[in-house]
């Protein structure tokens, strides 16, 4: 006797794959728009917590360009400023993948739950954001530069393990969370299948 429940779960599974090209292409060509609040975010904690170390956030595409106030040379009197360049679509493919989600389950309601899905993930993503800029001036761009920033061996441990939190673990694993969060009836009914 076939499972309900794995035929169920099958037919999910094809029509999420299904909706990840277009889910993809959508996210990728509208990066620049729909990361914007990622770029305020930003701002927002760089002014409030690292205002000593950046002196603005460019935007090019889905590239932020946080310019800082450090040094680049062996002399700090020097006229040039390091610039670090962070790819926010490195730390947003989670936005796509949640959209399949929500749009395979087909449930009512699914443009809210993408809006508020989008809104919850945002956070998440500047978190990566921030942590790669961090993680360039404090970590990879060299002694010098890095002796500017202030920060101790404890502050580099943990920008080094925000980092990695950021694009390992938060990409793929809060929209994931996000998704079962705002689908409990539909995962309900499917474990009601099996009963």
């Amino acid at each position: 006797m076939a499972n309900p429940v794995r035929g169920q779960l099958g037919r999910f599974i094809i029509k999420v794959l299904s909706w990840l090209p277009a889910t993809f292409a959508l996210w990728y060509f509208t990066a620049p728009v729909l990361l914007w609040p990622v770029r305020l975010v930003a701002e927002l904690v760089t002014r409030m917590a690292f205002a000593d170390l950046v002196h603005a956030i460019e935007r090019n595409g889905a590239t932020l360009t946080f310019v800082t106030t450090l040094k680049p040379g062996s002399a700090i009197a020097g006229s040039g400023q390091v610039a670090v360049d962070v790819d926010m679509l490195v730390y947003s493919f989670g936005l796509p993948l949640f959209a399949a989600l929500v749009l395979a389950a087909r449930e009512p309601g699914w443009l809210r739950r993408i809006v508020a899905g989008y809104a919850v993930l945002v956070p998440f993503i500047t978190w990566g954001v921030l942590a790669d800029f961090l993680k360039n001036v404090a970590i990879t761009s060299g002694p010098f530069v890095a002796s500017q920033t202030g920060f101790v061996a404890w502050q580099r441990e943990t920008i080094a393990f925000a980092f990695q939190f950021g694009s390992l673990i938060l990409p793929s694993v809060a929209p994931a969370v996000v998704w079962v969060l705002t689908h409990r009836a539909f995962l309900e009914r499917l474990r009601g299948g099996a009963a």
